[in-house]
């Protein structure tokens, strides 16, 4: 095996700490990071990673929405490249990690496959994604969308909550929206694309492991549920005279529990809004987000459709009129099973001990792997805890993930 410079700890964990830094407030240990995509704080970011991708050599540029894309040539240009990365953008109040390893520890990767000397067939692209969150839009996976082709007019139409476009805030960063089937890639430009990410989940703590081997990512559905009624005076309407759509959302959240733990899949209800919002006010309305999660696209068809029919049955049972609004919907993804043997052999030969795992999250690689053959490295998460700011992953774990990445981006490029 040919000899490579080992991973630069300490600059891998400065750059960490540098880019945490951007969009965290005055407390990051209470406030945790919020970059929203294409906000002042994710365009400083976008700033300080490119910054460092030309400090490590790498020939940069940034597509039609906003990907940023750093190459390392390798000696064949006709060859397809190998690809890696995540996003730096991040939920409102979340961590550190999430998303933010997978890049930083891809330039990390890279630049010491640079610095070692090693002349690869292929070439190797960084890139980091815009907007896999979805916060602030309600939808994610932009920038994997529009490289797989899967964007749509639809999706930039979209507003935040401030009334702002996807075109608009596109625009406002610089970009012109109508060129975003520009970013569309093609299979075959591309031999592989191998994310590495936090786990944010238990599994691997359990397991007392650092690094875990993906073997399949569960596929979500977003929808945005408005129950409409009209609001009444608290004290003077009977209990049995009431469209309340707070009590609507409460059977529906109860439902969404229910259907979930049935089909062993995941449900959630994160995001609420009751009108008008007067302590002494039977709500009128009632705005909700639900995100059903399952490995399996049949049974993940049958959780939508049940919960579907139940908040029609409670709408029906209370006297409201609902109006349902699909937001997201991305397949599950099965990971290419050679990447999966290749990541086990370079865990392997780096004495690194590793298990298989499937994936609960979502993330890039689940666009990815619409062109290209897929493959995910996941870090140990403290306590299982992301999208929070107590999110932490040691920084010895850091490192033996990127460790990894290195081995295999080597395999794949040589």
């Amino acid at each position: 095996m040919l000899a490579i410079n080992q991973i630069n700890q300490q600059r891998l964990w400065k750059t960490i700490k540098e880019l945490s830094e951007i969009g965290s407030g005055t407390n990051i240990a209470e406030e945790g990071v919020t970059r929203l995509s294409l906000s002042l704080e994710d365009l400083e970011a976008r700033h300080y990673v490119i910054s460092l991708m030309e400090e490590a050599g790498l020939d940069v540029r940034v597509d039609e929405v906003g990907n940023i894309i750093g190459k390392l040539e390798g000696t064949d240009p006709n060859a397809p490249i190998v690809m890696t990365g995540s996003h730096v953008d991040t939920v409102l109040q979340g961590g550190v990690f999430d998303g933010t390893l997978g890049v930083l520890g891809a330039i990390e990767a890279v630049r010491s496959i640079k610095e070692s000397g090693i002349q690869l067939t292929h070439s190797i692209e960084v890139v980091s994604f815009t907007d896999e969150e979805g916060t602030r839009f309600g939808t994610g996976y932009i920038g994997s969308k529009a490289m797989t082709g899967y964007l749509d007019e639809a999706t930039l139409s979209l507003t935040d909550a401030n009334g702002i476009t996807y075109a608009e805030a596109l625009h406002q960063a610089g970009f012109d929206p109508t060129l975003y089937k520009q970013a569309i890639r093609k299979p075959e430009e591309i031999k592989a694309y191998v994310e590495m990410h936090i786990e944010q989940g238990k599994v691997l703590e359990e397991n007392e492991l650092a690094v875990g081997v993906v073997t399949n990512i569960q596929g979500p559905v977003w929808v945005e549920v408005t129950l409409n009624s009209h609001p009444d005076h608290a004290g003077a309407t009977p209990m049995n005279m009431r469209r309340d759509a707070s009590l609507a959302m409460a059977e529906v959240m109860l439902e969404v529990e229910r259907i979930a733990t049935k089909y062993q899949g995941v449900g959630t209800v994160g995001k609420l809004k009751v009108e008008p919002g007067g302590v002494n006010i039977i709500p009128g309305k009632a705005i909700f987000s639900i995100d059903l999660r399952h490995g399996d696209i049949e049974l993940r068809t049958k959780m939508v459709n049940e919960v579907t029919a139940s908040i029609e049955e409670i709408s029906k049972k209370r006297l409201i009129e609902p109006v349902i609004e699909l937001k997201k919907s991305v397949d599950p993804a099965v990971c290419s099973s050679t990447i999966v043997d290749l990541l086990e052999e370079s865990c392997k030969e780096l004495d690194i001990p590793t298990m298989k795992l499937p994936c609960g999250a979502g993330h890039d690689s689940l666009m990815m792997t619409k062109i290209t053959e897929m493959g995910m490295i996941f870090v140990r998460s403290k306590d299982g805890i992301s999208h929070n700011p107590k999110e932490w992953t040691e920084k010895e774990d850091c490192v033996k993930g990127t460790h990894v990445l290195l081995q295999a981006l080597r395999k794949l490029a040589k």
